[in-house]
């Protein structure tokens, strides 16, 4: 299988990428700079530059020729303001999504936000309003992604990201309530959400716990 994920840089990403080039896998992860590509070999990928706020759709899709799957793992990250959350966490998300559409690559998972919500208003009491603004791209480009009938997308919104060593055991469900998981565990999930087709068309939040990864994305799956 040949796996291509958006924010190939990224700590989960990287994960991600070792994961699955253990296997034995094709995996190349995009990043923005050339000088970003050694971390991407040594975390087994192939590393792709293309800076997808300025990429066009066209040249998004030809790096997407002959992949089984995409992964947008990207994110503008601690310290941008509000104007890279829309270019990056909505917008390039919702490029990434057409691309993929037009490469005919149908299995499609998305790294979102617990929270996230395209419908969230002002800023609520005690949120610093860049992340109120991150919660709403986030919520629209998932929004975006759900509305793709040549997409087979499963969308994860993990709780707060910890670097702990995985554990193997999650919570994994349409509502589990807010608690934090292991950067680890959510690239295992990743792994196993690629392998597991029925989880198509479902949009799941992803904790810490004391299930099995397998089981749990047996007990979420459609049959």
């Amino acid at each position: 299988m040949r796996t291509v994920i958006a924010g190939g840089r990224g700590q989960i990403a990287q994960r991600l990428e070792r994961l699955l080039a253990g296997r034995g896998d094709e995996v190349a992860g995009i990043v923005r700079r050339p000088e970003q590509a050694s971390t991407l070999l040594a975390a087994g990928a192939e590393p792709v530059v293309c800076d997808l706020e300025s990429a066009t759709v066209d040249e998004v899709a030809r790096h997407l020729e002959a992949a089984d799957a995409a992964v947008f793992a990207a994110g503008a990250g601690p310290g941008s303001g509000s104007d890279r959350k829309q270019s990056v966490d909505r917008d390039a998300a919702v490029l990434f999504a057409d691309a993929a559409e037009q490469a005919g690559v149908r299995r499609f998972v998305v790294i979102s936000s617990m929270a996230a919500d395209s419908s969230l208003e002002g800023t609520p009491e005690g949120m610093d309003p860049v992340f109120a603004d991150y919660l709403r791209a986030k919520g629209a480009a998932d929004d975006a992604v759900r509305e793709r009938d040549g997409l087979d997308w499963t969308i994860l919104r993990p709780g707060r990201l910890t670097d702990g060593t995985g554990t193997g055991r999650v919570r994994l469900a349409e509502r589990t309530g807010r608690d934090e998981v292991t950067r680890d565990d959510v690239a295992a999930v990743l792994v196993a959400l690629l392998d597991e087709p029925r989880t198509a068309g479902l949009t799941l939040e992803l904790v810490g716990g004391e299930t099995p990864i397998p089981d749990a994305i047996s007990a979420v799956r459609t049959d």
